[in-house]
């Protein structure tokens, strides 16, 4: 037998090398070392989101501070328009402090127009007796501010809310922080961003905001059915008792407002007032008046358009008692949606509609952006240019709203037409996302989150 034929058993030549055998050799990792690699890659993935959110807030802080500091600049020099912003922060709310601190609400003031809270408000400023009263109210005014911030920043997964706050109030130029609307809007806020969690405090919050300006308690009628909403209505009915007692106790005369609140007419800045102007300007005899601190429409069809605004404003009312009994399905922006919702349609009703009514639907806003569930994003953006169109209107071309010129009823048809706009938008989505019988999806791109009967909340994750 040849070499070649027993080379199969004896061949001295060197083996095959197997696929095995050949090149660099693979090293499977073991089950440790996977989860060891991913351990690292989601702890470098939560270092580079963190320090991309710090960024993000300190961006957003550096970008407060300094808006906030253009508004205080504007509100003290007090230059653009009618040039009368910081009046009240600088004369009447001293006057009422004063009266206050002396043991009684003003009386025989038709300007006074508030519940009895609102007392406190103006009593703040005694805690920095080392400033003036202006000074110290502006300085309490810009920390309720910074408290908004602070509360919108830290809720949710985003920070659009907060973002909303900071660079929307400031469309408003140097009106905010010369009213008291940001210290009530403030309540409303944290009303609704601690109700989920802490039915109680926020049933308190919403209180204690309704006891400064009445609107606030719209803050909860979004609150879903059942144990969470007993909790915030009994919170909210008992921490609003115990301070009307106390006030009443403490103070005379706590219940005068609503004397002058009844006796308001239509002002120029309202939807009928806007009604009334174009009226004015076709030759009706109409004219403007000063009363309760405002200016009014008087003469033809004042009265009627007076009574329409009311029966406008009970509609809405039962339009939100409607959505409230056929809603069900609710999600984590439910009560905030619905709360805009509602504070829209008695703004847009109402026979006042001052420009800082603004810093309250901003406030209410922001905290819808909150959650990215929310139904109320193209709101929010319908709301900005009705804020930006408002500062043009108050305090930059008042006296063009006053004379009924082309210009100041140009203004005031588009800002009021931006905020009928904005209700009916915000009514509709409420109303689409949370009752029939189906699940819906939230068009701005989210998830669906909704389910069919029975009612019950869905909470796909924790904001």
């Amino acid at each position: 037998m040849t070499q070649q034929q027993t080379g199969l058993v004896g061949s001295t030549s060197a083996p095959e090398r197997g696929p095995d055998t050949d090149g660099p050799q693979r090293h499977d990792p073991s089950p440790v070392e996977s989860r060891a690699t991913a351990r690292a890659l989601a702890w470098a993935a939560r270092r580079a989101g963190s320090w991309t959110a710090k960024k993000s807030i300190v961006v957003l802080y550096a970008v407060w501070t300094l808006t906030r500091l253009g508004m205080l600049h504007l509100l003290i020099q007090d230059s653009i328009g009618v040039s009368n912003v910081s009046d009240e922060a600088n004369f009447l709310y001293p006057h009422w402090y004063q009266q206050l601190t002396d043991g009684s609400f003003p009386v025989n003031d038709v300007t006074w127009q508030y519940p009895p809270g609102a007392g406190l408000v103006f009593l703040f400023p005694a805690l920095l007796p080392f400033l003036g009263y202006f000074q110290a109210f502006l300085v309490l005014t810009l920390a309720t501010d910074a408290i908004v911030t602070l509360a919108l920043a830290r809720k949710g997964r985003g920070l659009a809310g907060a973002w909303l706050w900071t660079g929307g109030l400031p469309l408003l130029l140097n009106v905010p922080h010369g009213r008291f609307d940001i210290q009530v809007t403030a309540l409303a806020v944290l009303a609704l961003l601690s109700a989920r969690r802490r039915p109680r405090l926020g049933g308190v919050f919403a209180a204690l905001g309704a006891m400064v300006k009445v609107w606030p308690v719209l803050t909860l009628i979004g609150m879903e059915r059942g144990r969470t909403s007993r909790q915030v209505w009994l919170s909210a009915a008992a921490a609003a008792g115990a301070l009307l007692a106390v006030l009443a106790l403490g103070f005379r005369h706590s219940l005068g407002f609503l004397q002058q609140q009844g006796a308001r007419g239509v002002q120029i800045e309202s939807l009928g007032g806007t009604v009334l102007s174009l009226m004015r300007a076709s030759g009706m005899p109409i004219w403007i008046e000063s009363r309760y601190g405002a200016l009014e429409f008087n003469g033809m069809h004042v009265a009627t358009v007076a009574q329409l605004s009311m029966m406008l404003t009970a509609a809405a009312f039962g339009w939100l008692m409607l959505w409230r009994g056929r809603a069900t399905r609710w999600t984590t922006a439910t009560p905030f949606d619905a709360a805009l919702a509602a504070v829209l349609l008695f703004t847009v009703t109402s026979r006042v509609i001052s420009p800082q009514y603004l810093v309250w639907l901003i406030g209410l806003a922001a905290v819808c952006l909150t959650s990215r569930h929310t139904t109320q994003r193209p709101v929010a953006f319908a709301l900005l240019a009705a804020a930006a169109v408002t500062a043009l209107a108050f305090p930059t071309y008042y006296l063009e709203v006053m004379d009924g010129s082309v210009l100041g009823n140009t203004l005031m048809v588009v800002r009021n037409g931006l905020l009928v706009g904005a209700a009916l938008l915000s009514c509709r989505r409420l109303w689409k996302a949370t009752t029939g019988a189906s699940g819906t999806t939230d068009t701005t791109g989210t998830e669906d989150v909704a389910v069919a009967l029975p009612p019950t909340r869905v909470d796909t994750q924790k904001e």
